[in-house]
């Protein structure tokens, strides 16, 4: 019996985040860290790689927390089909360093800056449906797989910033069967001009699982690693300041043999009001591969020094029974 569940427990938990086809990427482990991170990122299709303005997070590029305005938390939920849930939080903020000689100077400029990013992505199944080998309930059953992450930047120059995230696993996935790791990212970001801006990032450097089965199967149990695919990204945005138009493209290759290209654009409507769309999973290789739109907002309202924003974000997710719905807290000060 224990055989059975612990068998169905790695399959319903892998195929429920896993991409809407059955591709050497999407059945990989660690579907649900390359879901995206929060609103702003998934309404703008995941094309952040080179974004450097509004509030920021080092998920999709460590180096850009040297460009937080301010202090930035971030907290959001994931309302998923099948029982499943996605949640995040994150803590960003920019350290600015001045020479001595320039103290007493007003409207004086860094000499250099540093950001920090700590955070924590957090996914799961509920209710999953427990039966003995004879068909009899034995309870629900549930799994819970999380990242936790810290990123650190630094901007060497005005034009250059660079970065290094170190992101540790834990998989709880039935009893005493469970998984840890550690890898990495590493990025750099370099800014052409007051619009243009390009990045590189290399994801999940080392990130990998290894599963002792020996609780369930004894003696029999078997001691396996599995690796999560590299992912190699490159980036550019676009961002006009006078009209109140961000615009991003990323592309992206993983060790898996896919390439990805992902878009979006974020709207200043008005004051405090920001409209997004984006396309994620545009498969370069495979024109079956069905992309996924999304849509979203954001509105801030400041309180003195500090400003509180409520975002939101639409993601269409074929093969399922409903859609991606993120909503999404965020609070600078």
């Amino acid at each position: 019996m224990k055989k059975v569940l612990y068998i169905a427990l790695l399959f319903v938990s892998t195929v429920v985040f896993a991409q809407p086809q059955f591709t050497e990427l999407g059945v990989r482990v660690g579907a649900f860290s390359r879901i995206g991170f929060g609103a702003r990122g998934i309404g703008m299709g995941n094309a952040m790689t080179a974004v450097t303005t509004g509030q920021l997070v080092s998920y999709y590029n460590p180096a850009v927390t040297v460009f937080q305005e301010g202090n930035s938390a971030q907290a959001g939920y994931t309302f998923l089909s099948l029982d499943r849930n996605l949640n995040f939080l994150s803590f960003t903020r920019r350290f600015d360093f001045y020479s001595k000689k320039d103290t007493l100077k007003e409207n004086r400029k860094p000499r250099t800056s540093a950001g920090l990013s700590i955070g924590v992505i957090n996914a799961g199944v509920r209710n999953i449906d427990g039966r003995d080998n004879n068909g009899l309930p034995t309870g629900e059953l549930s799994t819970s797989e999380n990242q936790f992450f810290i990123a650190l930047a630094n901007r060497f120059s005005e034009k250059l910033s660079i970065g290094i995230t170190a992101k540790f696993y834990y998989y709880k996935l039935y009893e005493e069967i469970n998984a840890s790791s550690l890898g990495f990212d590493i990025g750099a970001i370099y800014k052409v001009n007051e619009q243009f801006t390009v990045a590189v990032a290399v994801v999940d450097i080392n990130s990998k699982y290894k599963w002792d089965t020996s609780p369930v199967y004894d003696r029999d149990g078997v001691i396996t690693e599995d690796k999560f695919p590299n992912l190699r990204k490159i980036g550019v945005s676009y961002n006009n300041k006078e009209i109140g138009l961000l615009a991003a493209i990323d592309f992206e290759n993983s060790s898996a043999e896919t390439n990805i290209l992902r878009a979006g654009v974020e709207y200043n409507i008005f004051e405090g009001l920001y409209l997004r769309g984006g396309i994620d999973q545009f498969n370069l290789d495979n024109t079956d591969w069905l992309v996924k739109p999304s849509l979203g907002f954001s509105f801030y309202k400041s309180f003195g020094n500090f400003v509180l924003g409520v975002d939101y974000a639409f993601m269409i997710e074929q093969y399922s029974s409903a859609d991606r719905h993120i909503i999404g807290l965020t609070f600078n000060f």
